[in-house]
């Protein structure tokens, strides 16, 4: 079985067919979908969708592109949701100095915030870390330590994966591992241990080899299996099973957390 450890379900991309899509996921052999929310809109969603659909869990949290109106009150607000069964990590929250690198101390006062939160609520943390290596991790080293985190679209060196891996976090690894000019990211998992690594889509984005630009799903996480199984030289079914029960544990789904 898969497990999808972060997608974007109510992203609007998938309004013409959302009901139909996730529905079809047990017979397609998705076990569980972690639903990462954004800003408020989007974790109300995330919640909405992890209570109509049991294989669907939340995470909630502030991403760094809308932390320019965060208030200290979003904090006691995303506390608050944490006390609800579905809701399984803090995320996605972080750093992303890609399009705009004027808010870099904006954006790393609310990601320690909400780390400090997630360490307060025994929550484990999703990651977005783009651009922003050397901060991402200098905060979370002094900031969070070695508590559960995922470094979720795994986008660094091999060197900088052996950084994350020595505060035992987790390397979230989707469709870009299939991409023919993805020679870093293949290294990066041929390095990991199996134990340290997460399978994502992060849908409706980065839709694998042969569906790349095309909508992103769960039901793609096939090719993805097959290329981190490639390139570990063990078998899909290995890489399947593994990576869904590293997810499980993450998240505590099932075993009694």
């Amino acid at each position: 079985m898969i497990f999808d450890s972060h997608a974007h379900y109510d992203d609007k991309a998938f309004d013409g067919d959302r009901d139909a899509l996730l529905s079809s996921f047990p017979q397609n052999g998705i076990e569980g979908v972690v639903n990462a929310g954004a800003d408020r809109r989007s974790v109300w969603k995330t919640l909405e969708l992890a209570e109509q659909y049991p294989f669907v869990y939340a995470a909630v949290g502030i991403h760094p592109e809308h932390v320019g109106d965060m208030r200290e009150e979003d904090l006691e607000w995303l506390r608050g949701l944490l006390a609800g069964a579905r809701v399984v990590a803090v995320g996605e929250i972080g750093l992303d100095y890609y399009w705009d690198q004027t808010k870099k101390e904006l954006q790393k006062k609310w990601f320690a915030a909400q780390l400090a939160l997630a360490a307060e609520e025994k929550h484990p943390v999703v990651v977005h870390s783009r651009d922003a290596a050397s901060d991402t991790l200098e905060l979370m080293r002094s900031e969070y330590g070695k508590r559960p985190a995922c470094i979720h679209c795994f986008s660094y060196s091999r060197e900088m994966a052996e950084e994350f891996l020595k505060l035992d976090y987790r390397i979230g690894i989707g469709g870009v591992v299939t991409f023919k000019n993805a020679k870093k990211i293949r290294e990066v998992v041929e390095y990991l241990p199996m134990d340290r690594i997460l399978l994502e889509t992060d849908c409706p984005y980065l839709a694998p080899e042969p569906n790349r630009g095309k909508r992103n799903s769960s039901l793609n996480l096939p090719f993805v299996i097959r290329q981190i199984a490639e390139i570990k030289g063990i078998d899909p079914q290995e890489v399947e099973e593994i990576t869904c029960r590293n997810a499980k544990e993450f998240f505590g789904i099932g075993t009694g957390a």
